[in-house]
């Protein structure tokens, strides 16, 4: 089920009313009744997919009690490493099997030897690298003892089938999301409302950004040999701005949905393509993947504390893999270290903790320094993209070769490009709103509120018809890929 399809905007409702109108009065009830939701949501994709994250609910919790009674540390491992297993090689088999198969049987090609291998028609689980990581840092946090855990199973299957952010996250830790699941929730109307404030932006992202910059991003990156090098550039800013409103509008509405049943979860995105360099973009895009590994990968390899060799070793790694999590071609791979080479120079000069604060605060105007290392940081992030996107490493190669030529200094041309033109104007006019709210932890919270009622609720309806205007089709997001 899709948030920008019609069948979530029958079903969200109904489970609204029946969650604070039929059953309010019981905590237990409501949590089941998020169970039974989250399974229906998750199911409207393919029903066979709620077996394996069932039976992963089941392993986790059971794993977890049992890690809380054991005393013997070997015991503790064995439990902890059972877990990861499951879970990785669930993962492993639905995301990576027909990429291990076909990349062994290329190798041996390589060296002169043919091994008949066939691949396997998968079918990739929706959401399975989120909901995954979110039970395995329920696991590692009860092993380490941060976490105690649950006795209550129903609370547990809402934890890790928890519709809104199921999919394509926020990735929740067990020890912010969990306990909302014991407390009882009253109904707060201004968290309502503010919480379908978020939905609406995270829907204008998504729809009038996302998919109206991806008919172009296709067109040019499905297309790239027939254009020059500024076209492919144009293409290359579109696919930044497409994956931004895609990723960052899905945790939004995420994000809203949530705070309609009365939760909070933490904040995903933090208005990345305003950093002044490649490690304040990391502190603010996709926040609960980044600081994931950072706790259960980075860290436990010794962070930054040990000596120069190491303090490479580890950032390769948390960047490759993070890129391997993204998907199972080599183009993330190389997109992810890509990323660990950018960050390199600045970990090694000890600069990589230099902008914590947040860019221009307290003004409206940032800086000639600001300005010009936001431009730096954004257009290495646009090149960055390109390998993300591309379909293959030569692709990304001849894509990147054509823009550095001499075609790069024409006039762009494509089918559309005058709706392109005013696309743009849209996109700058979405940037300047994220540009005055981005001292907020969310962008709508600033926008409007200090005007009048009559003029909010007018903005509010210019967003909601421009959604239907350009919400035609039911587009799929991004992130369900992974």
């Amino acid at each position: 089920m899709l948030f920008n399809s019609i069948d979530f905007v029958i079903f969200l409702p109904i489970v609204f009313a029946l969650y604070w109108f039929v059953i309010n009065k019981n905590l237990k009830l409501q949590n089941l009744l998020i169970v039974i939701a989250s399974l229906v949501f998750y199911g409207w994709w393919d029903w066979r997919f709620l077996f394996l994250i069932i039976f992963s609910t089941i392993v986790d919790y059971t794993i977890g009690r049992l890690l809380f009674i054991e005393k013997n540390q070997i015991k503790r491992k064995t439990l902890l490493w059972t877990s990861i297993l499951v879970n990785i090689g669930f993962l492993g088999f639905f995301k990576y099997h027909n990429f291990f198969i076909d990349n062994f049987v290329t190798a041996f090609t390589f060296f002169g030897s043919e091994i008949k291998a066939s691949s396997l028609n998968i079918i990739l689980p929706v959401g399975i690298s989120f909901y995954t990581f979110q039970t395995l840092s329920y696991t590692i946090d009860v092993y380490k003892r941060n976490l105690e855990p649950t006795k209550d199973l129903i609370a547990f299957s809402a934890f890790v089938s928890f519709f809104p952010q199921l999919v394509a996250g926020p990735i929740e830790r067990a020890t912010n999301l969990l306990p909302q699941f014991y407390k009882k929730r009253e109904f707060d109307y201004s968290k309502a409302v503010d919480g379908m404030r978020q939905i609406l932006w995270g829907l204008f992202k998504k729809i009038v950004i996302a998919d109206n910059c991806a008919e172009f991003a296709n067109l040019i990156f499905n297309n790239s040999s027939d254009f020059s090098g500024s076209t492919l550039v144009v293409g290359a800013i579109f696919f930044t701005f497409q994956i931004y409103g895609d990723f960052s509008g899905y945790s939004d509405i995420a994000i809203g949905t949530s705070r309609l049943f009365g939760f909070n979860l933490k904040q995903n995105f933090a208005f990345p393509y305003f950093s002044r360099d490649i490690a304040e973009f990391w502190r603010r895009w996709h926040i609960s993947l980044s600081t994931w590994f950072k706790d259960y990968l980075y860290i436990p390899l010794g962070g930054s504390l040990g000596g120069t060799w190491l303090k490479v070793r580890n950032t390769f790694i948390i960047f490759i893999v993070s890129g391997f999590w993204h998907g199972a071609n080599w183009t993330f791979v190389v997109w992810g270290a890509l990323n660990a080479l950018y960050f390199l120079p600045l970990l090694l000069t000890k600069n990589n903790r230099n902008n914590l604060d947040v860019v221009a605060k307290g003004k409206f105007f940032p800086s000639l320094k600001e300005s010009a290392l936001m431009s730096l940081t954004f257009g290495l992030t646009v090149l960055s993209w390109i390998f993300f996107r591309a379909n293959s490493i030569d692709h990304a190669f001849s894509y990147i070769g054509s823009i550095f030529s001499s075609s790069l200094f024409t006039l762009p041309e494509f089918s559309g490009v005058g709706r392109a033109f005013r696309l743009f104007i849209v996109i700058l006019i979405f940037m300047l709103i994220e540009w005055g709210g981005r001292e907020n932890q969310f962008a709508i919270q600033q926008l409007g509120l200090k005007w009048s009622r009559p003029l909010r609720r007018g903005m509010y309806f210019i967003f909601i018809i421009l959604i239907f205007w350009f919400g035609q089709n039911e587009q799929q997001f991004i992130y369900f890929q992974f």
